[in-house]
């Protein structure tokens, strides 16, 4: 089966308009919240027009977005980084899903509004959000079908085992699911993702799904 090719998941490059009104727009999100991001205050700040901002996002929600995409994208080249290492498969996934979990915890702490325009854009099903979930897609498979070609998994259905791989680790891995246990101790969700990774790799190994 031919893999798809790992540049396709990287970071789309921008021009430096749209860098600069992304990274302006970023860091008023953190400190303002959506509802109080405008795009007069981002022009203002990027020194132009919101005439101007508008040739390059047709809105302030496609601003968001933008800002919300371009975490995404970060955390899909996190995950591809992982899925195209060296290692054998079973320690690859076990990495890609801790470094999974991780990332959305990361966020949750550090920069509460972002992750609240993600689980928005999770519970609304946005484009961005379907993309994303292709793109994730394709790097789970990639490390499945490296297991199941080098005999380190060996599962009875290929669909069924990516849907018990993402089900399994559900609670860790989706935003809404995430931001339910924002004050669960930290120590306690580690054991539990623990436990549910020994699971997904002993299930895929001896062929249970």
């Amino acid at each position: 089966m031919k893999r798809p090719s790992g540049a396709s998941l990287r970071v789309t490059e921008a021009t430096p308009a749209d860098t600069r009104l992304l990274a302006i727009a970023a860091a008023q999100l953190k400190e303002f919240g959506p509802r109080h991001v405008t795009v007069v205050g981002i022009a203002d700040a990027a020194g132009m027009t919101h005439a101007n901002v508008y040739r390059y996002f047709a809105s302030k929600a496609a601003l968001i977005d933008a800002v919300a995409g371009q975490w995404l994208r970060r955390m899909e080249a996190t995950i591809a980084d992982i899925a195209d290492s060296p290692d054998p498969a079973d320690d690859k996934l076990e990495r890609l899903i801790q470094a999974w979990a991780r990332i959305h915890r990361d966020l949750l702490k550090e920069d509460r509004h972002l992750f609240d325009v993600y689980c928005t854009a999770t519970e609304t099903a946005r484009p961005l959000i379907r993309k994303h979930r292709a793109r994730m897609r394709l790097l789970i498979d990639r490390v499945l079908d490296e297991g199941i070609t080098t005999a380190k998994f060996d599962p009875r259905d290929r669909e069924k085992a990516h849907a018990f791989i993402t089900d399994s680790v559900y609670r860790f891995i989706n935003p809404l699911t995430v931001r339910l246990d924002a004050e669960v101790p930290q120590d306690i969700l580690d054991q539990r993702l623990a436990t549910m990774i020994r699971v997904v790799l002993r299930a895929l190994a001896n062929g249970s799904v």
